[in-house]
């Protein structure tokens, strides 16, 4: 291969790599996944004449779908193994991420959202992401995945079902969610179990990933009053040593927890009307791996609260 010719493979493929990295993270939930599809994809491309490839984007779409959706069956079998409730990596703001990049995670990529999508078979999220968050007709959906386009209609719309329909209908406004966040951690470390019981919903639920590396529940929590309590507790032991930080997680203001400058937990939320209707806690060691934390100093220190 000529250096000119493998020159341009990596700028048709540096061009389209917030895109891909787009499509495997949602599908797969892992940074380290989404990197290998990443990979696998290009050494595709290299093996690829060019000359041969109209339209570069749908090849490397197609490619990379095809492989996240194998990947993903493999994974959904060893997940049927994990230790706990199984949640996505969280991806927290990264300053280094190109506006390209920053562009691609900017929504649809909440973990509440990734937590439904596991409702869902490979090849359903695919098609479902495709259309709903990257906005592919169904015509193209139809030449990437070699379904009709009657079968991916089809597809979309049980898919839709499935998924939208038990996401909530009012959306907190950003600056709405950090001033409950805010409310919280407050109540929390100041052992406050009344103001939690009043800003949680009554059907609460709390879902720790702890992948059996770290003491964590091992099934969903449900409960207002059972929440509290164990968030009051839990956050009184740890308080002295804990510090707890407010950012962007996932594309939504979210928590970061250290432990005598450990990095132990990050948290998400699902908040309707006012009140916390669902806590995702990842604390697998192996999921806070690859957080940056290049920006901590911009972060939001909420450990004086309470």
């Amino acid at each position: 291969m000529k250096p000119s010719e493998q020159l341009e493979k990596v700028d048709v493929f540096d061009r389209y790599r917030p895109r891909l990295f787009g499509i495997a993270y949602r599908m797969l939930g892992t940074r380290d996944d989404a990197e290998d599809i990443l990979q696998e994809t290009y050494l595709r491309l290299h093996s690829t004449d060019l000359s041969t490839i109209d339209n570069p984007e749908a090849w490397l779409v197609t490619a990379a779908t095809h492989l996240s959706i194998d990947r993903l069956r493999k994974a959904y079998v060893q997940r049927e193994t994990y230790v706990g409730p199984w949640l996505p990596e969280p991806l927290i703001a990264d300053p280094t991420n190109s506006p390209e990049m920053q562009a691609e995670l900017a929504s649809d990529v909440s973990l509440a959202f990734m937590v439904l999508l596991e409702r869902l078979s490979p090849l359903e999220r695919a098609i479902f992401l495709l259309h709903e968050v990257f906005d592919y007709a169904h015509s193209e959906i139809a030449r990437i995945v070699a379904k009709s386009e009657t079968a991916v209609r089809q597809i979309v719309s049980r898919a839709r079902d499935r998924v939208r329909s038990d996401r909530r209908r009012f959306r907190a406004d950003e600056a709405s969610r950090t001033e409950l966040i805010r409310k919280f951690v407050t109540a929390a470390r100041a052992n406050d179990e009344r103001t939690l019981m009043s800003i949680f919903a009554d059907d609460l639920a709390l879902t720790s990933d702890g992948g059996g590396k770290v003491n964590a529940a091992r099934r969903k929590v449900y409960g207002a009053k059972r929440i509290a309590h164990l968030f009051a507790i839990t956050t009184a032991k740890l308080k002295g040593s804990h510090q707890v930080y407010l950012t962007m997680v996932n594309g939504e203001p979210g928590l970061v927890e250290f432990y005598d400058g450990i990095l132990i937990a990050v948290t998400t939320f699902s908040i309707e009307a006012g009140r916390v209707t669902a806590f995702y806690r990842v604390m697998n060691p192996d999921k806070l791996a690859n957080i940056s934390l290049a920006e901590k100093e911009k972060w939001i220190d909420l450990s004086q609260n309470g």
